[in-house]
């Protein structure tokens, strides 16, 4: 594979790019970053219809993309295939997959038990079969990217988070599994793994998050949606063809290993 030229490259012809969770917080920016490269997209939401409308009208408004907006459950086989099947048959691809659906259930560890398996069948186990599905476009069209926004859970293991953390390393190990597995196939795989963002995902723990980072970041502040964003449309880029296997934190500093 050779080197790309870049954002004006992927201007003129675009790819077809598939965000799941992409009706608010960093999923919304990442729809955004993608429209803004050209890209026809599509994004998946669960639940919140009018926050995806929201999306859908900023993007087009923004970018003159008009985005395809899907309602999923992406820890149901069926609803990730038909999915992937939806977006393929629509708009063709999916060339680039940023698995960005995520959540969080806290407790104590040793009386967690529903709250295991809802983390890590939507952090974890979705991811991988979106891939599963997604790759085999790829691999037919010779091209892909698999992007899977992770956390920095993976690396600090925070209290309460045993199932969002171990659901988020193991996030880590597939990526670099899967580019082994696939770069010969001209597909990239990477994490992107996000600080303290200010979203509806981090609000609960918004003050203390905000005081933790101010004293031990090397930046000594949160990160934006954009930021992250921002990383993700560039993995997904041309010009990244040589970055595989990764886990690129975008958290002004605060993992520093």
């Amino acid at each position: 594979m050779g080197q790309g030229t870049g954002v004006e490259q992927e201007r003129a012809g675009g790819r077809v790019v598939l965000v799941t969770g992409g009706s608010r917080g960093v999923g919304r920016a990442i729809v955004h970053a993608m429209a803004a490269y050209g890209h026809r997209v599509a994004f998946c939401y669960r639940n919140d219809a009018q926050s995806a409308g929201e999306c859908a009208r900023e993007t087009q408004d923004r970018y003159g993309v008009e985005p395809l907006v899907l309602q999923a459950d992406v820890t149901s086989d069926d609803a990730r295939k038909s999915l992937v099947d939806t977006v393929h048959r629509s708009l063709g691809g999916p060339d680039i997959l940023v698995n960005n659906s995520g959540t969080t259930e806290d407790g104590v560890a040793i009386r967690m038990k529903e709250a295991w398996d809802r983390v890590v069948d939507l952090d974890l186990t979705a991811p991988f079969r979106l891939a599963q599905l997604s790759i085999r476009h790829m691999m037919s069209a010779g091209w892909g990217r698999v992007i899977t926004v992770g956390s920095i859970a993976a690396r600090l293991g925070f209290p309460g988070q045993v199932n969002y953390t171990a659901a988020k390393a193991g996030v880590e190990g597939m990526t670099r599994s899967l580019a082994q597995e696939y770069g010969r196939r001209g597909i990239t795989v990477n994490t992107v793994s996000p600080g303290f963002v200010e979203t509806d995902l981090t609000r609960d723990v918004g003050e203390l998050a905000r005081s933790y980072v101010e004293q031990y970041s090397a930046l000594g502040r949160c990160v934006s949606a954009e930021s992250v964003a921002a990383t993700v449309a560039f993995l997904a880029s041309e010009a990244a063809w040589a970055i595989t296997g990764q886990t690129i934190n975008v958290d002004g500093g605060l993992v520093k290993l």
